[in-house]
């Protein structure tokens, strides 16, 4: 039996008159990686948000459906600052803070009341090794995060998001601005933490999503067309023209 981690059911998504998302349904393992895939406006990025309810920053956003975590009904959560602790978020373009490597990483710990100076530490290192970025930064914690290279700060963003030692980590088109190498040495990362937490990778990358995707869902204007396991949405007999299609570039 599996074990289902996130369960989004009947969720539609508006923006003001703009329907982007349309009585979707999920179910997400856990421990493993669920590759979000489809064409630009799919609705990809606002399935993100809906998991941790930054949607509800959109003034003129309104949701219908349910999402769960672990069977809990996310919008009867109170704590939501607890709930997006607990799922961590990295965006297109890296957004690091105006503050050293070190400070950039122990800010939400610092923020959750650590403050044993070796405590930080262990979690400091933790997260750029997790981040596969240690080696390359641990003799300059002390210089401005925003002084790294883009591949680095990417994964400066990865390591501050693994440092609320999240359950879910979703991300959205990391590897827009990094380059080829960085990205691989990324998705190794992947491989690795989704045997401690589910990962939800939003990618426009197709071939990304059949290299590390367990199980691949297919969005195409804000509609599910298609969720199965990774191998059978990018075999020559997928059962969706549409999904076929899109795999191999014939739209997108």
């Amino acid at each position: 039996m599996v074990d289902y981690k996130i369960k989004i059911e009947d969720v539609s998504v508006a923006y003001g008159k703009t329907t982007v998302l349309h009585n979707v349904s999920l179910q997400i393992p856990r421990n493993g990686i669920f590759a979000v895939i489809g064409p630009a406006n799919s609705g990809k990025t606002t399935l993100l948000k809906c998991l941790n309810r930054t949607i509800e920053l959109e003034k003129n956003a309104s949701v219908k459906g349910q999402i769960s975590i672990d069977g809990e009904n996310t919008k009867r959560i109170r704590d939501v600052h607890g709930l997006r602790r607990r799922i961590g978020m990295v965006f297109p373009l890296p957004v690091g803070l105006p503050f050293t490597i070190y400070d950039n990483v122990a800010y939400a710990p610092r923020m959750a009341g650590v403050r044993k100076k070796s405590v930080l530490n262990e979690i400091v290192e933790r997260c750029l090794r997790q981040a596969a970025l240690w080696d390359e930064v641990k003799d300059r914690l002390n210089s401005l995060g925003t002084m790294l290279s883009g591949g680095q700060q990417q994964r400066l963003t990865i390591a501050r998001a693994l440092s609320h030692d999240p359950e879910i980590l979703c991300l959205d088109e990391f590897s827009i601005a990094v380059d080829p190498v960085t990205t691989m040495r990324i998705e190794d990362v992947l491989v690795e933490l989704k045997k401690k937490m589910t990962i939800i990778l939003v990618t426009n990358l197709v071939q990304q999503a059949r290299r590390l995707g367990d199980l691949t869902c297919f969005l195409n204007m804000g509609e599910v067309v298609q969720v199965d396991d990774t191998e059978k949405v990018f075999s020559e007999d997928p059962g969706s023209q549409v999904t076929y299609d899109y795999v191999h570039g014939v739209f997108g």
